[in-house]
């Protein structure tokens, strides 16, 4: 249905943006076939990294090589298979991070299979090596309380470890629950709503959010959640870690 007299909850600003389905615009990009790629954040809007929603039809494809950057995939719905050198099965709740000079295939996705996914450019560290492929299923990663809540549990899906410089983490809320208090900090963010509803404070405004939105936050931008609602919220989201401003630490050339 069309929104009337032009109506968006939409919202681009210099320190955060928030992006709802009904905007969204698939374009083609290189390596997928049969799929339907949309660019959710990337630097056109002032972010470091890009978040990509990716659906996948009958006989979809998607190939390449990670080259100097990093990606990390999840499974929304559906399932597909990735070829690695061998082959893994990925359903819904499953994902995968793959490390710079990485290639890849996915392919043999059941219709409408939707893939969420995150890519940067690595930033090698000096005397650590170059991260691993992993691949999981979040049901592996338990929730714990964050920060003693046990109403606030957080799902870290990759390893806490310097080798790594991005984290992923799901987060869910049950009804009434928020995050402690209003964090400002130099991790970057990248995120989509995967369930239930809630109130999202973007430096100084405020903004209902769903399932299916995106939120970009820049480094130093004031954010705090609220779920509300009668069913738990939950949301995945990418963050920048494990590097010290540039400068300050020894880095690879």
């Amino acid at each position: 249905m069309t929104s009337p007299f032009g109506h968006t909850r939409n919202v681009v600003k210099e320190r955060y943006a928030l992006l709802t389905p009904k905007g969204h615009v698939a374009a083609p990009l290189p390596g997928w076939t049969k799929a339907a790629c949309v660019v959710l954040i990337s630097p056109g809007m002032g972010a470091r990294f890009s978040q990509m929603l990716i659906t996948l039809q009958a006989g979809g494809r998607g190939a390449g090589e990670t080259g100097r950057s990093e990606l990390f995939c999840y499974i929304l719905d559906g399932a597909c298979d990735l070829h690695l050198g061998r082959r893994h099965q990925l359903t819904a709740g499953s994902y995968a991070y793959l490390p710079p000079g990485q290639r890849f295939e996915f392919k043999k996705p059941t219709p409408g299979t939707r893939i969420l996914l995150f890519e940067k450019t690595f930033e090698p560290l000096s005397k650590t090596p170059r991260p691993p492929v992993v691949i999981s299923h979040a049901d592996e990663k338990p929730g714990v309380s964050f920060l003693g809540d046990p109403d606030a549990r957080l799902q870290t899906l990759l390893p806490d470890s310097p080798v790594f410089d991005m984290a992923v983490n799901i987060f869910t809320y049950q009804p009434g629950a928020t995050l402690p208090f209003v964090e400002t900090h130099i991790m970057e963010h990248g995120l989509l709503m995967l369930s239930g509803q809630g109130v999202y404070r973007l430096d100084a405004d405020w903004h209902p959010v769903m399932a299916g939105d995106v939120i970009w936050m820049a480094p130093y931008c004031p954010q705090w959640f609220v779920a509300m609602g009668k069913s738990p919220a939950s949301y995945i989201y990418y963050k920048d870690v494990n590097r010290a401003p540039l400068g300050s630490v020894k880095r690879k050339t």
